[in-house]
């Protein structure tokens, strides 16, 4: 009896052995990765990250929740403020850093080299070099110096952003042909000064291909241009102010008009590029100006973005664990 058990203990060894050495030699030939009908493939990610000014350090509060989620992000598409933030970020700049630039001002401060009323004073001032046969661009700002600073902010062997991983364009638009355009190459600084140059405050600046201004004005939250990136999920990040009715007393204040306006346009926009992600995250930065200077405004802003990525994480790990198996079931079906 025990040379029977004895016989049966080796037999079920050998059949484990066996079975080890099959798996083996399967995942070999056809990865492991789809061995297994519960395994996935890591669908690749993009995001896009939308314009709005100082409501933009909601990115911040979105980047760093990803990143504590373990959501890998494999490229971002930035316009304005999202092209500066995924820019850093993608140059390698920590996300805390990034944050300290809102918190601190440094980066409106940097903005606005010179105070606006200041600038607006100065304006007779700018015919002068016309007179003389000079024809700079049209603007306030020239915006050279925000350049510079963008770019210190990441390590000299990331001041070309062909070189980035995760891959990043910066979206501009083109005053030649008034078309979206993806700043694919070329300096960090320059790349995210053109992003960001809001007609008739800052001058346009040209780049090979084209005169660049403020992308807001076409793409103002860029998820066509983060299609185009070979990633198979794209995550929207829309840092405007949700559209409400609103009292009609509302517009006695001054200024009131104009704000309502860019909002309207803003949000007219956005709806055609949120139906195209897979997912929009939309943080609550009602009242937030969109060059406010208030550090509350800022740390604000980034709560938002770190409360509006928690309540989709769930959604977004279901939906790319779906694409994983999807991915994975193609390979499989592919490799036979």
């Amino acid at each position: 009896m025990k040379n029977v058990t004895h016989i049966g203990t080796r037999l079920k060894g050998a059949a484990l052995s066996l079975t080890v050495c099959i798996t083996f030699i399967v995942s070999i030939i056809i990865g492991p990765a789809v061995c297994a009908e519960t395994d996935t493939v890591r669908p690749k990610v993009a995001l896009a990250l939308g314009g709005g000014g100082t409501r933009g350090a909601a990115h911040v509060g979105v980047l760093r929740v990803l990143k504590e989620e373990g959501i890998q992000i494999d490229a971002i598409a930035g316009t304005s403020v999202g092209s500066i933030v995924g820019g850093l970020y993608c140059g390698g700049m920590k996300i805390d850093d990034i944050g300290q630039l809102f918190y601190k001002n440094r980066l409106l401060r940097a903005f606005n080299t010179v105070p606006i009323p200041v600038r607006l004073a100065l304006i007779p001032m700018f015919f002068i070099p016309h007179l003389f046969g000079y024809h700079p661009y049209d603007g306030l700002y020239r915006g050279n110096k925000f350049a510079h600073f963008l770019a210190s902010r990441v390590p000299q062997d990331k001041q070309q952003i062909e070189t980035y991983q995760p891959v990043f364009w910066a979206i501009a638009t083109n005053l030649l042909d008034g078309e979206p355009f993806a700043i694919k190459s070329g300096n960090i600084g320059r790349a995210l000064q053109a992003s960001s140059a809001i007609p008739q405050l800052r001058r346009p600046v040209e780049l090979p291909g084209g005169l660049f201004v403020d992308g807001g004005m076409v793409e103002n939250l860029p998820v066509e241009h983060a299609l185009q990136m070979n990633c198979d999920y794209v995550i929207a990040v829309d840092v405007d102010e949700q559209m409400s009715p609103v009292p009609r007393e509302t517009f006695r204040a001054i200024g009131s008009v104009a704000k309502r306006v860019i909002n309207i346009n803003l949000d007219h926009i956005d709806r055609p590029q949120q139906k195209l992600a897979n997912i929009v995250i939309h943080p609550d930065v009602r009242g937030i100006g969109l060059l406010s200077q208030h550090t509350k405004d800022a740390r604000r802003a980034v709560a938002a973005g770190e409360a509006a990525t928690r309540q989709a994480i769930v959604q977004i790990k279901a939906q790319l664990a779906e694409i994983g198996r999807k991915k994975a079931a193609e390979q499989l079906a592919t490799s036979h």
